[in-house]
């Protein structure tokens, strides 16, 4: 199940991203009025040209319905073609093979979500504010990217907003600039993102720290909210804890939470950020289980991304069996993973069995089966191995791909390593049969 780039871009996605380079950098630059909805902004990339034979004569960046004014490639005016959501560019020197160049894109308009299969992705205009939430394919809503999971680059987002309004974005706030009736907020995300990952929330809200020591974390939320942010969002630096014990280190400089000010249907993480709705915040600890969720996203999918949408459950089914984990060691007499395994899979066994996990085909990648026969997939890992084996072997598939793109075949050869009798059948079983196995005994 080898996965090269040129594969990864005819995976599910087949009209998104573009083989012919790799994006290094995203400096981009955005002015926003929520007044309007109407945002102008200047994206450079620095991105290197494929290593092939050819110069890069033309490039294309996937781009939504904005009004582009200007592209220029290291600093010449290029010329380009921008419909059905791609910016085609060609540079007047094409860049050599193997050689590094810059794009600047300078493009205005008003942005809007990206219509799918799973409703509307990427730039969400609120009641009073925006939320960018683009897994998989809703990053084209607001800027100019290679949106290909497996092409990560850094970050440094540049936010104008009018005063009053607060901004959130990846990475480390380096920069908080008030004017008389603007704010500017810099942040930067270095180490490698996927397009889908990058975001900005941004509304009226306030600022806490969660906790310093050892990952700073930090939340943003309505002021309303917050005896009840603080109550159900307590024990996140405890999650914190459990999987840095079980998965390793967290893999970036800090860890943020933003509760936007509507409801969502379901919260979404962010590299080194997750956002919920309203609804996700009860004071009852009521959607505890998705805290623990997005934070277990942070390891299995931003730093360890999968190669192409066809290895999904490598980001869900193991989001989904951290939640178990939590359960597990949380010490309130919740469930133990065995337990919330054993329910999972009487309930998978009643539902049909048209589901194959390796490759489960675009329309099922967030099907709820998908979610749950991945945590099922570790589970009977767990018992074969032993609990010893199983969390070595989880940690150092954490460890060896850090800030990686990943495959199902790389984790079925990494699992394999730590099994004195081979684990094909079971990985057959689990992954490639639609019928659902049995758990093994343990």
């Amino acid at each position: 199940m080898s996965t090269t780039a040129s594969e990864a871009a005819e995976a599910y996605f087949p009209d998104h991203g573009d083989p012919r380079y790799r994006v290094q950098s995203y400096e981009l630059d955005l002015r926003y009025r929520p007044a309007g909805n109407r945002l102008s902004a200047t994206a450079r990339l620095t991105a290197v040209a494929a290593d092939a034979a050819a110069p890069l004569r033309e490039f294309a960046l996937d781009l939504a319905a904005f009004r582009v004014e200007r592209v220029t490639v290291d600093g010449t005016p290029a010329k380009f073609t921008h419909r059905g959501g791609k910016l085609r560019v060609r540079p007047t020197t094409a860049p050599q093979p193997g050689s590094a160049f810059s794009a600047v894109v300078r493009y205005s308009g008003t942005p809007r979500p990206v219509h799918s299969e799973w409703g509307a992705l990427g730039w969400e205009e609120l009641s009073d504010g925006a939320l960018v939430a683009s897994q998989p394919i809703g990053a084209p809503s607001w800027y100019p990217c290679n949106d290909r999971p497996d092409d990560k680059a850094s970050y440094r987002i540049t936010v104008t907003v009018p005063a009053g309004y607060m901004v959130v974005a990846n990475g480390t706030l380096v920069t908080h600039e008030v004017a008389a009736s603007t704010t500017k907020w810099v942040y930067e995300q270095p180490a490698p993102t996927a397009s889908y990952l990058a975001t900005v929330q941004i509304g009226r809200y306030t600022r806490t720290r969660l906790t310093a020591n050892p990952v700073p974390q930090n939340a943003a939320y309505p002021a309303r909210l917050r005896e009840r942010f603080t109550h159900d969002f307590a024990r996140q630096p405890q999650m914190m804890e459990l999987f840095e014990e079980l998965f390793g280190p967290y893999p970036f400089a800090e860890y943020a939470v933003v509760v936007v000010d509507e409801e969502l249907d379901v919260p979404v993480e962010a590299q080194g950020l997750s956002t919920f709705g309203t609804n996700h915040v009860d004071g009852r600890r009521g959607s505890e289980r998705l805290v623990a969720h997005e934070l277990a996203h942070q390891w299995f999918g931003n730093s360890l991304t999968v190669a192409d949408w066809r290895h999904i459950w490598l980001n869900e089914g193991f989001a989904k069996y951290a939640e178990w984990l939590w359960s597990e060691r949380c010490g309130d007499g919740a469930a133990s993973a065995a337990d919330l395994a054993a329910e999972s899979h009487a309930q998978l066994r009643s539902l049909p069995q048209t589901l194959r996990l390796a490759d489960p085909g675009m329309r099922k990648m967030f099907d709820d089966r998908l979610y749950r026969r991945g945590a099922l997939v570790l589970h009977a890992l767990r018992r074969t191995l032993g609990d010893g084996p199983f969390f070595v072997m989880l940690k150092q598939w954490a460890a060896e791909h850090r800030h990686g793109v990943v495959s199902t075949s790389q984790f079925i050869q990494h699992a394999n390593r730590y099994s004195v009798y081979g684990l094909d059948d079971l990985f057959t079983a689990w992954l490639e049969e639609k019928t659902l196995p049995p758990l093994p005994n343990g």
